[in-house]
């Protein structure tokens, strides 16, 4: 995470609220029965390993969040000016898209199949 008060508003939208904050660089945010830890610069999530690597946002692990509604959370990400790496696509269980944080951390939007056929 590079700026948490940048992400704050980004998890909002996909329902989260900021259970805790300690200072500018980390906040706990909840939504339903998920808790989720925002690091930014300073903290010790974001100290270099032992071999010299340095933690930073991307890459392809992601958190998956299921949305009753995908086409509606996909409108109100883009009103607030997110970033999606494509468009939704479907299979077998349901739709899904791939949207960034601020930081550029992927978040899978996942609304599940209904059975409906």
């Amino acid at each position: 995470m590079n700026d948490v008060d940048a992400a704050l508003p980004f998890y909002q939208v996909l329902g989260f609220e900021l259970a805790d904050r300690w200072g500018p660089p980390f906040a706990v945010i909840e939504r339903q029965d998920l808790t989720v830890w925002l690091s930014g610069p300073g903290t010790s999530a974001r100290r270099p390993l032992a071999d010299g690597a340095v933690p930073v946002p991307g890459g392809w692990n992601r958190l998956v969040l299921e949305v009753p509604a995908l086409e509606a959370m996909v409108a109100r990400l883009q009103a607030a000016g997110a970033h999606f790496r494509g468009p939704p696509v479907a299979g077998p269980g349901g739709r899904q898209v791939l949207v960034d944080d601020p930081s550029g951390n992927p978040v899978e939007l996942f609304e599940p199949s209904t059975g409906d056929a």
